[in-house]
C-alpha cells in the first residue's frame, strides 16, 4: 500500500471568503515539536496510528516470555534464576523496554516506528546461546549488550556502510529465511505437532497422527491467524493468540486434560498440554516485577563459550540485528512518504542510534535485543507520520506491564501458531535469491537448511559464509570477496575445527 503522507514544502491553494482571509491558527507546541501539520497529519491521526501499531505487535509481550522464559540455560536455570519459569516477570520487562525505547524513537528521531524484542534473535539467544552447556542467561544477555554497543559505534563512525556492503544480499536474505525455518521447527516441536520417534528423528504427532485436544487448538489457532492475515485484519497475530487461548481455557475447563509431564518432567500424558496448563490466574492486574533489570554479565561468555565462539556469536547477532533495521526503517518510510530524494528515511542517523541503544538496553534488561518492527507499517498505513504515534505505542507497552500475569495462561499450543506464521512471513524473501547463480544459491541453501537441521543459527551462518568464499575462489573470483568476509569465514573455520586444532597443539 502506498503511503498518503504529504511531502515537506508542498503548498496547497487557500480559499478566501468575503475578501477576508481566515485567521491563521498557531500550531500547538506538540504540533511544532513533532512537525505534525508539516507532515500532513493531526494529533488524533497520530494517536490512532500509534494504537494500530501497538495492536499489530503486542503479541511480542506474550511470545517473548514463552520463547526465552521457558528455556533452561547451560547451568539448568530459567531466566531470572530458579527452577521454574517466571513468565509474568519476563513479560513485564519486555513491555518496559519496548515502551521506553519506542517512546525514545518518537521523541529523539520523530519517526513512526516502534521497537520491541526481536523475533528470531530471541530464539537464537535462547536455543543457540543460553542453552549451551556452562553458559548462563547473564552471559547470553552480556553478549546482547556488547552487540548493541558495537552497532552503536558502527553507526556513529559511519562504518556501518562497510558492514552493509561486505555481506552479499543473497546471504543476508538466506539468514532471515533460515531463522524463519528454525522458528517454525521450534514451534511445531514445542506444540507437539512433530515429536521424537523411535524409528525416525521426528514424526507427526503421536505415532504419525495428531492426537489430543491441544493439537486441535494449535491447528485452529494457525488457520485463524492465516485467515485474518488474508483478510488484512490489523493485529491478526494477537487476535489469533487470544482466540486460541480462550479455546484452550474452555477445552481444559471441560476436559481436564492436564499436562504432558509430571512434577519430575516424565511424560505421563502424551496428549496433554506441552508446557503450562491453561487456567485463569489468581489476579489479572499486578505490580510489575523488574528483577531481570541488570541481569547480565558483560564478559562472562568469553570464559563460558571461549573467545572465538563469543566473537562469532556477537557477529551473528550483529548481522541479524543490523540489516533488519536498515530494511525496516526504509520500508516504513516508504509507506508513509517519509523518505528523502535519495530514498533515505528522515532523521536516519537518529533512528539508527536509538535502534542501537535499544539492542543494548534489551540485553541489559534481560529480555534480548530490541529492534525496529515492520509492524509499524500498519500504523503508518493508518495515517501515522510522526514520532507522536511512537510515543502513543510506547505508552501502551508500558501499560501492558500491569497485565503481565495474563501471559501465564497461554499454552504453547495457543502461542506457537504465531511463530509458524512469522516463519512463513520470513520465508517470503526467498524469491530475492538468484537460484540460477550457484555462487550464491548454494551458500544460501546451506545457510537456510542447516539452521533448523543442526538446531543452530550460527552453524548455518558459518557454513554459508565459508561456502560462499570457497565458491568464489574456485571460480577465480577471489578479488570479489570483501576483506571483512575473508576474516569472518576464517574465524568460522577455526570455530568448526577447534577440536582438531586443540589436538594438534596439545591443548586440553
Amino acid at each position: 500500500m502506498a503511503g498518503f503522507g504529504l511531502r515537506r514544502g508542498r503548498v496547497f491553494p487557500t480559499l478566501t471568503l468575503m475578501s477576508s482571509p481566515a485567521p491563521a491558527v498557531a500550531p500547538s507546541a506538540l504540533d511544532r515539536f513533532f512537525h505534525i501539520s508539516e507532515r500532513g497529519s493531526s494529533v488524533a491521526q497520530e494517536i490512532r496510528g500509534g494504537f494500530v501499531t501497538f495492536f499489530a505487535m503486542a503479541y511480542i509481550v506474550v511470545l517473548n516470555p514463552l520463547i526465552i522464559g521457558t528455556v533452561k540455560d547451560g547451568t539448568g536455570e530459567f531466566l531470572g534464576g530458579g527452577q521454574a519459569p517466571n513468565l509474568a516477570m519476563v513479560a513485564a520487562c519486555t513491555g518496559l523496554v519496548a515502551g521506553v525505547m519506542t517512546i525514545l524513537m518518537g521523541v529523539v528521531a520523530n519517526y513512526p516506528m516502534a521497537l520491541a524484542t526481536g523475533l528470531g534473535l530471541n530464539a537464537f539467544v535462547a536455543f543457540g546461546i543460553a542453552a549451551t552447556p556452562g553458559v548462563t542467561w547473564a552471559d547470553a544477555m552480556g553478549l546482547i549488550v556488547l552487540e548493541g554497543l558495537i552497532i552503536l559505534v558502527l553507526v556513529l563512525t559511519g562504518i556501518r556502510r562497510a558492514v552493509l556492503y561486505a555481506i552479499p544480499s543473497g546471504l543476508k536474505t538466506a539468514i532471515t529465511i533460515g531463522i524463519g525455518l528454525f522458528l517454525t521447527f521450534i514451534a511445531l516441536f514445542d506444540a507437539g505437532i512433530i515429536r521424537k520417534a523411535p524409528a525416525t528423528p521426528v514424526e507427526l504427532g503421536i505415532g504419525g497422527e495428531l492426537s489430543g485436544w491441544p493439537a486441535l487448538v494449535f491447528v485452529l489457532g494457525l488457520f485463524t491467524i492465516a485467515v485474518l492475515l488474508v483478510r488484512k485484519v490489523t493485529g491478526a497475530i494477537l487476535y489469533g493468540i487470544v482466540g486460541a487461548t480462550v479455546l484452550a481455557l474452555v477445552v481444559e475447563g471441560v476436559g481436564r486434560i492436564g499436562s504432558q509431564t509430571d512434577a519430575t518432567g516424565k511424560v505421563v500424558n502424551p496428549a496433554g498440554w506441552s508446557l503450562n496448563v491453561p487456567k485463569l490466574p489468581e489476579q489479572v492486574v499486578a505490580t510489575p516485577q523488574f528483577d531481570l533489570l541488570g541481569n547480565f554479565s558483560l564478559l562472562g561468555s568469553f570464559s563460558s563459550l571461549g573467545v572465538i565462539a563469543a566473537i562469532l556469536t556477537i557477529f551473528t547477532l550483529l548481522l541479524a540485528d543490523f540489516f533488519d533495521t536498515m530494511g525496516t526503517m526504509v520500508a516504513v518510510g516508504s509507506e508513509g512518504g517519509l523518505l528523502d530524494e535519495e530514498g533515505n528515511p528522515l532523521n536516519s542517523q537518529r533512528i539508527l542510534i536509538v535502534d542501537s541503544v535499544a539492542a543494548a538496553a534489551g540485553g541489559a534488561a534481560g529480555v534480548s535485543s530490541n529492534t525496529s518492527y515492520i509492524e509499524s507499517a500498519a500504523g503508518v498505513g493508518d495515517g501515522a507520520r510522526t514520532g507522536l504515534a511512537s510515543v502513543t505505542t510506547g505508552v501502551l507497552f508500558l501499560l501492558s506491564m500491569f497485565f503481565a500475569p495474563l501471559v501465564s495462561i497461554v499454552p504453547h499450543e495457543a502461542a506457537t501458531p504465531a511463530l509458524v506464521i512469522v516463519g512463513f512471513l520470513m520465508m517470503q524473501n526467498v524469491t530475492d535469491i538468484d537460484w540460477r547463480d550457484i555462487e550464491i544459491a548454494l551458500p544460501a541453501f546451506l545457510t537456510m537448511v542447516l539452521m533448523p537441521f543442526s538446531y543452530s543459527i550460527s552453524a548455518g551462518i558459518g557454513v554459508g559464509f565459508i561456502a560462499y568464499v570457497v565458491m568464489k575462489v574456485v571460480r577465480g573470483k577471489a578479488s570479489q570477496i570483501h576483506p571483512l568476509l575473508w576474516g569472518v569465514a576464517g574465524l568460522f573455520v577455526i570455530y568448526f575445527a577447534i577440536d582438531p586444532i586443540k589436538q594438534v597443539f596439545g591443548v586440553a
